[in-house]
């Protein structure tokens, strides 16, 4: 499954870029233009890197890294702050919250590609069990080897299948909304519709077995995965 990158920007046309030039390199896009959206989707989806604007509406950048970093949910996310204001205090202030990068605007795109690379590789080589491995509630899946466990069970998934089952347990106990589960798994570029993921989590649950009550059904909204064992 390809790396999820939050971008937290209220100008458009930096934000396009962005976009741009992450797809290019094969991530998956997430974005918000006020800092109060951005920290909710950082809280709820848990990215794997978040590029952040410091002069954001509603909550300012620093505010929103704040927050992040006192939520053991969300502090081990990588941050890389991207502002127009290139005053050292900022900078500092920034690195001091426990942001790991800091990047004028404007900015060359292949050096923000490299730092953002960098990261992911230092974060990678720190906590490798973490990026390569999932286990949840019975089900276990190996990254590297692209295999997934229900008990002791082989599951014969497809890619899309696959992703699926690890974007629900990488968010374990979380609601998420077919909408979000569309533009983590299928890109946001896709024009499918909520049909697509309901189709998919019925497959999926049929090839997880007695196991497939991990993953509930939240009506009228999405769904989520249980780390509560069979019983």
């Amino acid at each position: 499954m390809n790396r999820t990158i939050l971008v937290i920007e209220d100008e458009t046309d930096i934000l396009t870029l962005l976009k741009h030039y992450l797809r290019q390199e094969h991530f998956e896009i997430l974005t918000a233009q006020n800092g109060l959206d951005g920290l909710a989707q950082a809280k709820a989806l848990r990215p794997d890197l978040i590029l952040l604007d410091l002069m954001l509406p509603g909550l300012d950048g620093l505010s929103v890294n704040r927050s992040l970093k006192k939520d053991p949910a969300t502090s081990g996310i990588p941050v890389v702050i991207l502002t127009a204001k290139a005053d050292e205090t900022d900078r500092i202030i920034g690195l001091e919250l426990g942001a790991d990068d800091y990047i004028v605007k404007p900015f060359n795109p292949k050096e923000l590609l490299a730092r953002i690379k960098a990261i992911l590789r230092r974060i990678d080589q720190e906590h490798p069990l973490q990026t390569e491995r999932y286990s949840s509630g019975g089900v276990e899946l190996d990254i590297a080897r692209h295999e997934a466990r229900a008990g002791n069970a082989l599951l014969d998934l497809t890619a899309k299948e696959f992703s699926l089952l690890m974007t629900l347990i990488r968010n374990a106990g979380r609601v998420l909304d077919r909408q979000t589960l569309l533009d983590l798994v299928w890109g946001t570029e896709y024009e499918g519709t909520d049909r697509t993921v309901d189709v998919h989590i019925r497959r999926l649950r049929k090839k997880m077995g007695e196991y497939q009550d991990r993953i509930l059904t939240v009506k009228q909204i999405g769904y989520k995965f249980s780390d509560i064992d069979p019983s």
